[in-house]
């Protein structure tokens, strides 16, 4: 099986930063895509960022230039990296990634159990 887990989550104060940081791991066979989203009490899953195998990047736009993301490969992990938090950025932030396992011959989505970002004063 595939295991994804996230880490770095936390409480800190509008106008702050905070990293998190996603390890993938077990019998993989490739990685393509990863990324990040998170859920709002009342709302749907959104997409945050992505990270191609190749290093594209896509944001949501409210990001506004405030969030990065980035991987290693040899380490089989992504992160992100967020600054300027707003407390609408209070959420449950979940690490995917896109992989491919050895016993199967197709890609599939895995994801890990969250990480809770609070933003307030």
């Amino acid at each position: 099986q595939v295991q994804v887990v996230e880490s770095g989550g936390g409480l800190v104060q509008p106008g702050g930063s905070l990293r998190l940081s996603c390890a993938a791991s077990g019998d993989i066979f490739s990685i393509s895509n990863m990324g990040w989203y998170r859920q709002a009490p009342g709302k749907q899953r959104e997409l945050v960022a992505t990270i191609s195998n190749g290093g594209s990047t896509n944001f949501a736009d409210f990001v506004q230039g405030r969030f990065s993301i980035s991987r290693d490969n040899a380490k089989k992990t992504v992160a992100l990296q967020m600054n300027s938090l707003k407390p609408e950025d209070t959420a449950d932030y979940y690490c995917t990634v896109r992989v491919r396992p050895r016993i199967l011959s197709y890609e599939r989505d895995y994801w890990g159990q969250g990480t809770q970002v609070t933003v307030s004063s």
